[in-house]
């Protein structure tokens, strides 16, 4: 039996890819899921579930989502891949404000009810661009470095009331996300899309394939089962921070 059986779980960006993975995974192991996601298909998938779907863009207020939540996986996110000196600002402030600021304001919303319990689990999917950085990503790596610091504050405050704050941080996985950025790549790298692969998303990984969701999952469940594990970040990184 899990620690998440018999709890609430809510994951954001669960429409697809890593979210979704994590939904399925949570509620596999009997935790009561949370869909949340802009896409109203997450309507649909929550049912499939047996859970809960919440059609939000998290750049707006959070209020609406239930407080009442002991697992909270914070995974919403969106790429941009343009040097810095042609970043549009506010789509750099935008990405800062989706991946850190929401994720704080969801903490802040949860963090009440799991103290009263006594027991609470946040997990943030953050990446290798959490620990490493590659060029063309200013904002993407700025706010999975920031995830990682916020993550560890909430380790160091929610440790006296058993919560618990920690970071998978994957390498290129098998999303939406990442297959979107192939064209971007492309053009930023001046190489065709088909080399996109090969020479960006696995030259530094020393395990030359792409990670499948599932797998980032069963680490975001591993930390839900150790209470001693907080303040950390599990790279899963196929090697790449190994460099």
């Amino acid at each position: 039996m899990s620690s998440v059986t018999g709890h609430s779980a809510l994951v954001t960006g669960a429409a697809s890819g890593i979210g979704l993975a994590c939904a399925r995974a949570l509620a596999a192991a009997g935790a009561e899921v949370h869909l949340v996601d802009r896409d109203p298909k997450v309507l649909v998938l929550a049912e499939e579930l047996g859970g809960a779907g919440h059609v939000l863009d998290l750049m707006d207020p959070v209020d609406a989502l239930p407080a009442e939540i002991d697992v909270l996986v914070n995974n919403a996110g969106v790429q941009h891949v343009a040097p810095i000196h042609e970043f549009p600002a506010e789509r750099f402030s935008a990405m800062l404000e989706l991946m850190v600021g929401a994720a704080f304001r969801l903490t802040k919303h949860v963090l009440p009810h799991m103290y009263a319990r006594g027991w609470g689990r946040l997990v943030h999917i953050t990446s290798v661009h959490g620990i490493r950085a590659s060029a063309f990503k200013s904002a993407y790596t700025a706010a999975k470095h920031g995830l990682e610091g916020f993550s560890k504050v909430a380790a160091l405050e929610g440790a006296p009331h058993g919560v618990t704050s920690n970071c998978v941080a994957p390498g290129y996985v098998r999303t939406p996300l990442v297959e979107k950025q192939i064209a971007d790549q492309a053009k930023a790298h001046g190489i065709p899309e088909s080399e996109v692969p090969e020479k960006i998303f696995l030259q530094r990984s020393a395990v030359k394939r792409m990670m499948e969701p599932s797998e980032v999952a069963s680490a975001v469940l591993w930390l839900c089962d150790n209470s001693f594990v907080t303040g950390t970040s599990l790279a899963v990184d196929g090697g790449w921070s190994a460099q």
